[in-house]
């Protein structure tokens, strides 16, 4: 299962879709399967390559809830988007293996694993044997950094590729998240920011989650549906710095500054 045909040529826009009651951003708007398949819709006419699925929250103090939730609030939208004939590719923002398997059962492709493979190491044996892509994103349950946090980044995020590979997740199947506004203080956003080259060199396609994250909202002083403008000044940053996807809640706004910053960074090439 390839990412998506046009991984590499420009840049991809993954629209969210947050089947949650308690998101940070959009909590409870689409946690009925018609809700949701009409919010995946505008996604896609906006401008969405891909659509990332998510039935638990993980914002910050988040309250875990059971597989079995997770499970009962994903599988019936993803069937409902298959159905509804949607061709896109769909990732599950998941770090659980059973809802990995029940959701790449129901029509999802990618795993989306906000912990990177460690929480729990069967996702990535589920993701190999479906011959799903995955995206591993930093994470830590803890801020103890060195000198260099970016270089604290790096090599976390080369363990998660080697425990993908070691699980059977083969190089072509392998997204780096640098996992912007995951245990980071606002200082350490803005710094992976200007750094996101150290995580592009590590040889992997990039995606990068920003959008509506607290550091956006402190800075603008802003509420989560406010801040288009802040995560487009991400969106156009990531593809000068190279990255491969950008995960957004405002689709349109954040596709067309993503394919302006392709026009001026890949000049020359034909978008």
């Amino acid at each position: 299962m390839a990412i998506h045909k046009d991984l590499g040529r420009r840049t991809l826009i993954m629209g969210i879709l947050n089947v949650t009651p308690d998101s940070f951003s959009d909590g409870g708007k689409y946690t009925t399967v018609e809700r949701a398949l009409e919010h995946a819709r505008r996604l896609i006419a906006e401008g969405a390559d891909i659509l990332d699925v998510g039935g638990e929250s993980t914002r910050p103090g988040y309250v875990p809830i059971t597989d079995e939730e997770e499970t009962a609030r994903v599988v019936p939208v993803l069937e409902a988007l298959r159905r509804d004939g949607i061709d896109v590719p769909i990732s599950i923002d998941t770090y659980k293996s059973a809802v990995a398997e029940a959701a790449l059962a129901a029509g999802a492709t990618i795993v989306n694993d906000v912990w990177g493979g460690k929480k729990d190491p069967r996702l990535l044996e589920v993701a190999a044997r479906r011959n799903a892509p995955v995206v591993l994103t930093h994470n830590r349950d803890h801020m103890n950094y060195g000198p260099d946090f970016v270089v604290d980044v790096f090599h976390d995020l080369s363990e998660c590729i080697w425990i993908a590979k070691a699980a059977g997740i083969p190089d072509d199947h392998i997204i780096l998240d640098p996992g912007i506004g995951f245990a980071k203080t606002r200082r350490h956003n803005l710094e992976l920011l200007n750094r996101l080259e150290a995580v592009a060199s590590l040889g992997y396609p990039v995606l990068l989650g920003t959008s509506r994250k607290r550091f956006i909202r402190d800075i603008l002083d802003a509420g989560p549906e406010d801040v288009v403008e802040g995560t487009i000044a991400t969106t156009a940053l990531g593809v000068q710095k190279g990255v491969s996807i950008v995960r957004v809640h405002d689709v349109g706004a954040n596709a067309k500054a993503a394919r302006m910053a392709d026009a001026i960074v890949r000049s020359g090439e034909e978008l």
